[in-house]
């Protein structure tokens, strides 16, 4: 389905607007409504985090900062830096945060910072592509993979499961994996390979910390981290000195460095999270959303179990070394199977006013479907129990296919 026809039928959705005695309003869906569980609207990518919102506003005024009009006039941040667009309190604030919650090494790491880590992909790839091939570089995945790389940027070239080619070739590993949540390791592992790890979801409210990663090329972002997608910030911790150079001068070609304003914002709401995690009186931010994420889950895995053809990942209990505590991973996004014999899950929401993403955007079966778990509150809460369980509704629906089979569902 193109994204104007999503965002056609998401327009349909009607949606009014009461006021709560607080002043905060309560969003109510008609009868006819269209559940948005991609939450894909008009953009190519999904999962927008407004989760994290409640939060930041019980933060109130504490991320306020101003910049003054002689501030950031320069293109340079730090002429003696090899990222030289990188703000010094940003470079400053991350390494702090990684080092309070202990998910990635950085002591031996060049920070550079990107426009997202959608940029940062991209100048991975320019990096760590062999520049004297005849032919490109193979570019592997495995399946389910991240569906933006299919779409913006033609690959994966191959599952890496089934690669067989000879020749050099970059592996992206995505763990937590974007779409089913699963911790994953690189599957080629050949002598001319190149691994880059994404790392967007390996932090304590997703999943257990088990380990501090120590990998060639880490990538991560302020969107899933922080929930302050709109900065559009994202950064790389990279081992090698020449990678570092040619992702920085891959960022310095395409947009002339990287906004300041939004690095020292960025920079500031760091500070903020890692000073929750270090005083004992402070309302842990990692700790607050892992409970959402929890009760989400919790909410969500009680409506699956009551469907009886519908299933869930299971996550065992693993020691996190952030909390020292064992505990389930928490995805950002929900991978949903259907048990019975329907040729494409998503087709047969979307008959039923659900959107969800199709496996076959991933790599995957069409019996799967994504479901991301990051919008707002009051979303979410509309999806479970102001509508009819819509889960529950889809079940019914399905059972009638064996009298009359709707679009892409065999009679089961």
């Amino acid at each position: 389905m193109c994204g104007t026809e999503k965002a056609a039928l998401v327009n349909k959705c009607s949606l009014t607007s009461t006021a709560k005695e607080n002043g905060s309003t309560r969003t109510t869906l008609s009868s006819d409504a269209v559940i948005n569980l991609d939450q894909i609207s008009m953009l190519a990518n999904s999962g927008d985090p407004m989760m994290f919102e409640s939060y930041w506003r019980e933060m109130g005024d504490k991320c306020t900062f101003e910049i003054p009009g002689c501030q950031s006039l320069s293109y340079f941040a730090n002429k003696n830096n090899l990222c030289w667009f990188l703000e010094p309190e940003l470079e400053e604030e991350i390494k702090r945060l990684h080092r309070v919650v202990g998910n990635a090494a950085v002591e031996d790491h060049h920070v550079v910072v990107g426009t997202g880590s959608t940029q940062l992909i991209q100048a991975a790839l320019y990096a760590l592509s062999p520049p004297d091939e005849s032919e490109p570089t193979s570019v592997v995945s495995a399946a389910p993979y991240y569906s933006v790389s299919e779409s913006i940027y033609t690959f994966p070239e191959w599952d890496a499961r089934a690669f067989d080619k000879d020749g050099p070739y970059i592996e992206f590993v995505t763990s937590p994996s974007n779409p089913d949540g699963s911790i994953r390791e690189a599957i080629v592992k050949k002598g001319q390979g190149k691994v880059v790890h994404d790392l967007a979801y390996y932090w304590p409210q997703y999943t257990p910390i088990t380990c501090c990663a120590h990998f060639d090329v880490m990538l991560f972002t302020a969107s899933k981290c922080t929930g302050h997608a709109g900065s559009r910030i994202g950064w790389a911790l990279v081992k090698d000195k020449d990678v570092a150079r040619k992702m920085t001068k891959f960022i310095e070609i395409s947009t002339i460095g990287v906004s300041k304003e939004a690095q020292l914002r960025s920079a500031k709401i760091m500070g903020v999270i890692s000073d929750s995690c270090l005083h004992p009186n402070s309302n842990n931010f990692f700790e607050y959303c892992q409970r959402l994420m929890a009760e989400r889950w919790g909410k969500l895995k009680e409506v699956v179990g009551r469907s009886k053809i519908f299933t869930l990942p299971e996550y065992p209990p693993e020691y996190c070394l952030f909390t020292g505590e064992f505990s389930e991973a928490h995805p950002a996004f929900a991978w949903m199977k259907c048990n019975k014999n329907t040729e494409d899950f998503e087709k047969f929401l979307r008959a039923q006013k659900v959107l969800a993403r199709s496996g076959r955007r991933f790599g995957s079966d069409p019996k799967f479907v994504r479901v991301s778990m990051l919008s707002r509150e009051e979303e979410f809460e509309i999806f479970l129990h102001r509508h009819e369980p819509i889960l529950l509704v889809v079940w019914s629906a399905l059972a009638v296919c064996a009298l009359e089979p709707p679009c892409g569902c065999v009679p089961v």
